[in-house]
């Protein structure tokens, strides 16, 4: 894939406001010529996070993290970076342009473009129907009446189709776009006869868009009665085109990966409307995999935001399945899989509706890692009223428990099938000693505890020092020429830091110019020493006192 020119980064980062940028994940208040306010990246009172519009730079003093702008929106947004720099390019208005892009790549850039336009102006029509026309009133009293306000309808861009067969098609016409262009993003299809009309007509529309938020298709709720003729099936999906492939697609995971990031954890369900209602109830993390069936790039997307993921899925034979697949693709992941108990018949939304959030959260609280719930999926299915039944059982879980490690979820798991099957522990132990007689699922790895803060706090005093003698040489500039000069690789505990020593000894007038966009670790430990230097002592001495410091750590 072609890289975007350097210019068209350099354009993109003089366009960006980071003020702006920040401003919209925390509260920031002018301290000088900088911003103050309370660091996104970890919880704090007292704000000790620091925003340098002239660098165009953010850090924290509290946790470290650093950056520009378009780091900031990999971190909060849970992005790489071409897409940090493809979704501010679209906020601000910026052309980028690629390194020897194919031509025939790029027209076909150009038709994509193209058509995401039109998805989005039918989707801004099918919004306004909705809440303007007459003909949607009944669709608004049905999302009224499961509890759905007008905020959290407006923030998924809940909208109506028309009835009529071709409103969508004689106003894309209108717009130059072509019956090529609606068949090709599937919001039109031709009849037997030839006939050409709306694909979507009288339903509710809930917009599907990719994680930068561009609509690609459409999941549509019908409206008719239940068997009506001419209803058709209760929910419609944009057919697979060149832009929407639903196996990719996670109904809202552009509105919630910010705050799955921030929460470390995702919940996965399966209706758009479960989506909204726990939204609204307090719980933006969700997003819905439309159907029982988690696929693989859906299982990447997930795993790029969260390091868990809690299922909310049917209690059903064909969801349990689904979390016994999602756990086997969890397992090549660094991620924790939870399943949410759904109560038989129940679904999310109706959870929220009956009880709100505090019907809910004691199910969150009490989700089961995926081994406990196949064991008790097991134990559930097995004839547990006869000895033979209760033998074929425990033959049933016995290679689930084995596929747990030792300690106290093997335990646990022993104690569980024990009291089921009306048996000591000791015949289960005992059980577990032979051999599996088949393999044993995947995802019975436990949840990886977090240690973001363990890691901020180990850091030592030999790294900071360092960090600090390089921000004073960057305070006081060429005083500091001599010291650098007499160091060497020997005075550093990291490559990063050697480099910016030498990075800094030929840039001392200018230490954020020239540095090399390929090496990252570089450049953060660069913006990060930049931004402390502000806070080192004005006194040229403590220059020769930092370097005498680093030289008997370095003789020792």
């Amino acid at each position: 894939m072609a890289l975007y020119t350097q210019d068209s980064i350099d354009r993109l980062k003089q366009a960006i406001d980071i003020t702006e940028v920040v401003g919209a994940r925390t509260e920031l208040r002018r301290a000088g010529g900088r911003y103050q306010g309370l660091c996104p990246f970890h919880d704090e009172r007292t704000p000790s996070f620091s925003v340098n519009p002239e660098l165009n730079l953010f850090y924290c003093f509290g946790c470290h993290e650093s950056g520009d702008a378009i780091g900031f929106v990999q971190k909060t947004e849970a992005m790489d970076f071409r897409e940090a720099v493809e979704m501010l390019a679209d906020r601000y208005g910026v052309e980028l342009k690629k390194e020897n892009e194919d031509p025939e790549e790029e027209a076909k850039r150009r038709v994509f473009e193209h058509r995401i336009r039109l998805l989005e102006r039918t989707t801004q029509f099918y919004e306004r129907y909705f809440w303007e026309a007459q003909e949607a009133a009944e669709a608004r009293a049905y999302m009224a009446a499961r509890g759905l306000g007008d905020d959290v309808l407006k923030a998924y861009r809940v909208g109506f189709s028309p009835s009529a067969w071709d409103k969508v098609l004689l106003a894309a016409r209108r717009d130059g776009y072509t019956e090529e262009d609606l068949y090709s993003t599937g919001l039109g299809q031709r009849s037997q006869q030839g006939k050409f009309y709306d694909r979507f007509r009288g339903r509710i529309m809930f917009p599907l868009a990719d994680n930068r938020g561009r609509v690609l298709g459409f999941g549509a709720r019908s409206m008719k009665e239940p068997g009506d003729r001419r209803e058709g099936p209760k929910y419609l999906n944009t057919a697979e085109t060149g832009i929407f492939h639903k196996s990719r697609v996670l109904f809202g995971i552009h509105l919630a990966r910010t705050a799955a990031a921030k929460a470390g954890r995702v919940i996965v369900v399966e209706g758009y409307t479960d989506v909204l209602a726990l939204q609204q109830a307090g719980l933006p993390e969700a997003v819905a995999i439309m159907g029982t069936s988690l696929t693989e790039e859906q299982m990447a997307e997930l795993a790029r935001v969260a390091t868990t993921v809690y299922l909310a899925l049917d209690a059903d034979r064909a969801g349990q399945e689904a979390m016994l697949k999602a756990a086997r693709m969890a397992e090549t992941r660094d991620v924790a899989l939870r399943v949410i108990g759904m109560p038989e018949g129940k679904d999310p939304a109706e959870i929220i509706a009956d009880g709100g959030l505090e019907a809910f959260q004691p199910l969150i609280d009490n989700a089961m890692s995926v081994p406990e719930f196949a064991v008790r999926r097991a134990l559930v299915a097995a004839d547990l009223s006869t000895t033979l039944g209760r033998a074929n059982a425990l033959d049933d879980v016995r290679p689930l428990v084995q596929g747990v490690p030792e300690g106290p979820m093997r335990i646990e798991m022993v104690r569980l099938v024990g009291d089921r099957l009306n048996v000591p522990d000791h015949v289960i132990l005992t059980a577990l000693k032979e051999e599996p007689r088949r393999n044993p699922p995947n995802g019975s790895r436990p949840p990886r505890p977090d240690t973001g803060a363990a890691l901020i706090s180990s850091i030592d005093r030999l790294v900071r020092a360092e960090h600090e003698f390089l921000a004073m040489c960057v305070k006081h500039g060429a005083a500091a020429q001599p010291f650098l000069d007499r160091l060497n690789d020997d005075h550093f505990s990291s490559g990063a830091l050697r480099r910016f020593r030498v990075h800094l000894a030929a840039h001392l007038d200018s230490p954020l110019t020239g540095l090399p966009e390929d090496d990252p670790e570089l450049m953060a430990v660069a913006r990060e020493i930049v931004m402390q230097a502000e806070e080192q002592p004005p006194e040229v001495e403590a220059l020769q006192l930092g370097f005498l410091q680093l030289d008997l750590r370095r003789i020792d």
